[in-house]
C-alpha cells in the first residue's frame, strides 16, 4: 500500500542517516588519533626547541649598571668612570648607528662588547627603560664639598659676577634628583651641593632621569649644611629659600620669584619633597621665594613637585644674567 511504501522509505533514510553520523564520528576519532600521534612524533622531547639558559654574568666587585643611551655615551665622553662591559641588544636594532658608535667606544677603550637578548638587559637594569643598552661601570659619588672649598680649585670668588649655587636638602626621590640635575645643567647653575645626610645618591636611575646631566655635571656634598650656609653668608652670599604660597613666614620675607633681583652671588636652597627645608636651614635665608600660582588652587594641590619648582625657579632666575648678556 501507500503508507507502507513511505514507512519503508523513511526507515531506509534514518539508516542512511546514522551510517553517515557513525562514519564521520570514525574520521573524526581517526584524525584525532592522527593528530595525535603527529604531535608526539614530531614535537618529541628529543626535536623540542631547547629553552636557552639565562645568560651567566661576572660583575665586577663594587661596580653599578648604566642604562640609557644619554647616560652611557655621557657617561663614555666624560670619563669619569671606569668601564667594565658593554651590553648591546642584538638583532635588527644592533645595527643602528648609536649601536655602532657604542660598540667603536668601548672596543678603542678595550672595553668587551656582548650583544645580548632584551631579556638580559632587563635583568641588567631591573626592568628599567634602557633603550638597548647597558654599560657596567664604576659609581659616581658627590665630592667632598669642604675638600673643594679649602682647595679653591676651580670655585669663582668674585663677588661682582652673577654666581648661582643649587642646594638640595635631602631629597629623596631619584628620579626628582635627576630632572633637578637636568634643569640645572640646562640653565646654568654653577655648582650643585646635596646635604649628605638622607638624600638620595648618585644611581643610575638618577642619570637616567637626567637625560645624561649628572655624569657631566660635578656634584658637591656637605656633612653640615648650616655651617657652609654661614659660611657663605660671610662670603657676601645670599641665601634664598623656597616655600609654598599657602605657608607663612614670620621670620624671612617672602617675595615673588619675578620680583627677586639677581645682584650678588646667591645660594638657592631646595627642601625635602614632604617637609621642606628645615628649621635650621629656614632661620638661613635671607628671604623666601613663592611661585605665584594662575588660578585659585584647591586644598592639597597648592604647592609644586620639586623638580618643576626648581626649574621655574632657577629660569626665573637666570634668565636676568641672559637678558644683561642681550643688553
Amino acid at each position: 500500500s501507500g503508507d507502507g511504501a513511505i514507512a519503508i522509505c523513511i526507515s531506509r533514510t534514518l539508516r542512511w542517516k546514522w551510517k553517515s553520523s557513525m562514519r564521520r564520528t570514525e574520521q573524526a576519532a581517526s584524525s584525532s588519533e592522527e593528530f595525535r600521534n603527529l604531535r608526539e612524533d614530531d614535537f618529541s622531547k628529543a626535536q623540542k626547541r631547547p629553552v636557552p639558559k639565562p645568560m651567566s654574568i661576572e660583575r665586577t666587585k663594587g661596580s653599578e649598571i648604566l642604562f640609557g643611551i644619554a647616560p652611557c655615551s655621557l657617561a663614555f665622553l666624560q670619563s669619569k668612570r671606569d668601564f667594565f662591559q658593554l651590553f648591546l641588544k642584538s638583532g635588527s636594532s644592533c645595527a643602528r648607528p648609536v649601536m655602532e658608535e657604542f660598540a667603536q667606544r668601548a672596543k678603542a677603550r678595550g672595553v668587551p662588547v656582548h650583544h645580548v637578548r632584551r631579556q638580559v638587559l632587563d635583568a641588567l637594569c631591573k626592568g628599567q627603560v634602557h633603550q638597548g643598552v647597558c654599560l657596567e661601570a664604576t659609581p659616581l659619588h658627590p665630592r667632598s664639598l669642604e675638600e673643594a672649598e679649602a682647595s679653591r680649585v676651580g670655585v669663582a670668588t668674585g663677588l661682582g659676577t652673577q654666581l648661582i649655587w643649587l642646594v638640595l636638602e635631602q631629597i629623596q626621590d631619584p628620579m626628582n634628583l635627576g630632572a633637578v640635575l637636568r634643569s640645572a645643567h640646562f640653565l646654568g647653575v654653577d655648582r650643585v651641593v646635596t646635604s649628605q645626610k638622607d638624600s638620595c645618591p648618585l644611581t643610575p636611575t638618577v642619570s637616567k632621569a637626567s637625560a645624561g646631566a649628572m655624569e657631566v655635571l660635578e656634584v658637591y656634598s656637605t656633612d653640615n649644611l648650616q655651617r657652609f650656609l654661614k659660611a657663605k653668608i660671610e662670603e657676601g652670599w645670599e641665601v634664598i629659600g623656597t616655600v609654598s604660597k599657602s605657608e607663612v613666614e614670620d621670620k624671612v620675607p617672602v617675595i615673588s620669584c619675578l620680583e627677586f633681583h639677581w645682584n650678588k652671588p646667591t645660594v638657592l636652597v631646595l627642601g625635602n619633597e614632604g617637609y621642606g627645608l628645615s628649621s635650621e636651614t629656614r632661620s638661613l635665608c635671607h628671604r623666601m621665594l613663592i611661585i605665584p600660582p594662575g588660578r585659585t588652587l584647591q586644598p592639597g594641590i597648592e604647592s609644586l613637585n620639586v623638580s618643576v619648582a626648581t626649574g621655574i625657579l632657577l629660569h626665573s632666575i637666570c634668565s636676568q644674567k641672559i637678558k644683561s648678556l642681550l643688553e
